[in-house]
């Protein structure tokens, strides 16, 4: 092994050698029109069709050829990854770098070290700009980056590898994902069946919502209303810049972030002054207090309030179940069912920032059995749930070593450091 003489690359072997970007690439520059060129956006897997969810310029006819084999990589930091060789003939964004092969080399190889950390953050610090998001790289700066350059037929070794072996622990990382998703199904699944007492052995009566089918005949169909206050922020009562504090200097301020499943999370914490916290006594946060998503993306989510680092209050996202007049534990399971979410779709009302009223969201109904069984069947979810949250956190530990053990491989096998 020698020095590469570059920093973020470290050591090579021996028969590798180190030269600029530009004396392995040439850009292509030629415009081009998507009516031509069919659109193509490059994104974190790839050069792909363009995303249904890709921005489109009305400029259609000021794009950027790509031909297969070419390399493309987004310029700007917030899309930081975004890049592949293209197996299309196609028009990109002119935000995107094209370049194509100046003679001969593995180009799977090259986008196996253009994808590592490294190679990221040594583009990016080659880059200009004001704020991170407008940061950019060039062309006339990329072309100056050092990277290595192994003999061809190592290069083609290496590519085989990487391709084979970080196919392998995709395969096992996409298994994992689906074991949560299976895990997530059956605790949705042990829920509905505990909260309706599908799961007992007692006499049932017609629920009358054909989903639902029987109940037990203790149990009574009631209204939120009836079993709790609903209060939120007035409109008039939301913030400004002039409301928000530093820590210590005022009250948390809750969003739908900090709620996680089913309970709190204060790892992200906005504060506001004490000032705006007592204008409004009614929506002060205590424990036992239920939290719920009137408005947003994740409207009907809901949280248990079981702890409090300091005072708190909410933003005008949520409002917060009050006086709760049935078990608080059995109500936030039962709040995750479809019993509940069917009815949460049929009121929210907006497209863009979809939103439900406190008026409806009081007439939504539930079926509750006597108190003794709520606290009984809040007990047996928490411990079946935590069961399976457990097998759930195991999946999700092993993706995120996998996906570490993944980065750290291929930044060895590309600079040689492991051989293959």
């Amino acid at each position: 092994m020698k020095q590469s003489g570059i920093d973020w690359i470290g050591e090579i072997p021996d028969d590798w050698n180190v030269n600029k970007i530009d004396s392995l690439y040439t850009p292509r520059n030629t415009k081009v029109s998507d009516k031509d060129y069919p659109p193509l956006s490059v994104t974190m897997q790839g050069i792909v069709p363009q995303l249904a969810t890709a921005a489109k310029s009305d400029d259609g006819d000021n794009r950027k050829l790509v031909k297969k084999g070419d390399f493309a990589i987004n310029s700007r930091s917030d899309r930081r990854g975004s890049s592949g060789v293209s197996s299309y003939d196609g028009s990109v964004s002119l935000i995107n770098t094209i370049l194509t092969p100046r003679g001969e080399m593995n180009p799977i190889y090259y986008n196996w070290l253009f994808h590592t950390i490294q190679f990221e953050d040594e583009f990016y610090k080659w880059g200009h700009g004001i704020v991170d998001d407008l940061w950019t790289t060039r062309w006339q700066d990329m072309k100056n980056i050092y990277i290595v350059v192994p003999p061809k037929a190592t290069q083609q070794r290496i590519a085989e590898y990487l391709d084979s072996k970080c196919a392998q622990i995709e395969s096992i990382i996409e298994e994992s994902k689906k074991s949560i998703e299976e895990y997530k199904a059956w605790k949705q699944s042990v829920i509905f069946e505990a909260v309706t007492g599908k799961n007992l052995n007692c006499k049932k009566k017609d629920s009358g919502i054909e989903w639902i089918g029987e109940i037990p005949e203790k149990y009574i169909k009631t209204r939120l209303k009836y079993l709790l206050d609903i209060k939120g922020r007035i409109g008039f009562r939301g913030y400004t810049n002039a409301d928000m504090v530093s820590e210590g200097e005022g009250a948390i301020t809750l969003s739908p972030s900090n709620l996680k499943n089913l309970k709190m999370d204060f790892s992200k914490k906005a504060f506001v002054s004490w000032k705006k916290y007592n204008e409004s006594p009614e929506i002060q946060i205590k424990i036992d207090d239920i939290l719920f998503v009137k408005t947003g993306s994740s409207y009907g989510k809901s949280s248990l309030v079981d702890y409090l680092p300091v005072e708190s209050t909410i933003n005008p996202q949520l409002v917060v179940f009050k006086n709760i007049k049935c078990n608080q534990n059995f109500l936030i399971y039962y709040l995750q069912t479809n019993i509940i979410q069917n009815q949460v779709e049929n009121i929210v009302i907006g497209g863009t920032i979809p939103t439900m009223s406190q008026e409806k969201m009081k007439n939504m109904f539930v079926f509750l059995p006597p108190l003794p069984e709520q606290e009984s069947i809040a007990k047996m979810l928490d411990s079946k749930c935590a069961q399976i949250d457990s097998l759930i956190a195991e999946k999700e530990s092993l993706i995120a070593d996998l996906t570490e053990y993944k980065k750290s491989l291929i930044f060895e096998v590309v600079t040689g450091k492991r051989s293959v």
